[in-house]
């Protein structure tokens, strides 16, 4: 199994790839758009093995989400103040943030978030009223 760290800014997505053991196997950046998601995921499945990511929470999040779960990866969306809480750092990168994601998933500590029309359990209005609230919201 792969643990990646994913870290979303405006412009790219910061990677940060780790095997079971704990060693970085690539460090590495993707446009975080479409095309971008699908070169890195083509990239990662070279190394022959199941991807377990996790994303921090913020806008375009849940688009990077929805596209790689697509391409066959399990990501997580980690909530961004309890992350704050768990790993609290003076010198803040990127990098840093991807990697401590990527350690988070490895160790199976991501502070997910629920994220409704992805669980079984969830009732098709709540994703119909949630989808109808961010419309509006638009």
């Amino acid at each position: 199994m792969l643990h990646l760290g994913l870290d979303l800014s405006r412009k790219r997505l910061d990677v940060c790839v780790l095997n079971e053991a704990g060693a970085k196997l690539a460090v590495t950046q993707a446009p975080p758009d479409l095309d971008g998601l699908r070169h890195l995921a083509k990239e990662v499945s070279a190394l022959g093995e199941p991807v377990n990511a996790a994303i921090e929470s913020m806008n375009g999040a849940r688009f990077v989400h929805d596209s790689l779960e697509l391409m066959g990866w399990d990501v997580e969306i980690a909530d961004a103040q309890t992350l704050k809480g768990l790993a609290p750092l003076a010198s803040k990168t990127d990098k840093i943030d991807a990697w401590v994601l990527a350690e988070l998933s490895r160790r199976d500590l991501v502070p997910a978030i629920w994220l409704a029309g992805l669980q079984r359990d969830c009732p098709e209005s709540v994703v119909a009223n949630r989808s109808q609230a961010r419309r509006r919201t638009r």
